[in-house]
């Protein structure tokens, strides 16, 4: 067995180990935790906090930075990924989806997700949007990380969980994440947008 097939078998069993931990009230907290809008909150009040006292127009390039950072994120996991790699995801991938659990949709069909998978676009959002954030709040809240890093993982598990993502789709999607808000913090450094 080569690395890459080693890489891949393991892949596929921590699927199914995540995937197989199901249960009615998983299902519905992993649909919410997945949900697009459920980090916002979070966000909200950390950014009300940080700037509180603090220049309005500070708080709109951050605000800006911040929905660049995502907006580069889901562009590059896309169209440098998803459509390049064009892996399927394990939803729909027919050698393992039938022993797959999924949950069901408001329509009351299984929620598979779009067709490819790699890198998954949850994942390389809010990687970069978390440390972006974090980037621009650690001075002051250092411990911020320890929350940000829970609300995060919780995320990219529930893709997991849900069945439409590979653990190596997350982790991928995490270090593209992470990677586009360094260089986003390094160039609001190096032009002084953010003080």
């Amino acid at each position: 067995m080569t690395f890459l097939e080693r890489i891949e078998s393991f892949d596929h069993q921590l699927l199914m180990l995540v995937n197989s931990a199901n249960s009615p009230f998983l299902d519905d907290f992993m649909w919410i935790v997945s949900s697009k809008l459920f980090g916002i909150p979070f966000y909200l009040i950390f950014l009300y906090i940080l700037f509180k006292n603090k220049p309005i127009k500070q708080l709109l390039i951050c605000v800006l930075l911040l929905i660049v950072a995502v907006g580069l994120a889901d562009l590059t996991a896309k169209y440098c990924f998803k459509e390049v790699f064009e892996r399927y995801r394990p939803s729909h991938n027919l050698a393992i989806k039938d022993q797959l659990h999924f949950v069901l949709n408001a329509n009351g069909l299984p929620y598979i997700g779009g067709k490819f998978g790699f890198v998954s676009s949850h994942a390389c959002n809010m990687f970069a949007l978390t440390f972006l954030f974090y980037r621009f709040i650690k001075e002051k809240y250092p411990k911020a990380i320890w929350l940000l890093l829970f609300l995060v993982l919780l995320i990219i598990y529930s893709r997991v969980y849900l069945g439409v993502h590979y653990p190596s789709d997350v982790i991928a999607g995490g270090v593209i994440g992470v990677f586009i808000a360094q260089f986003l913090y390094y160039l609001s450094l190096e032009f002084k947008w953010v003080k």
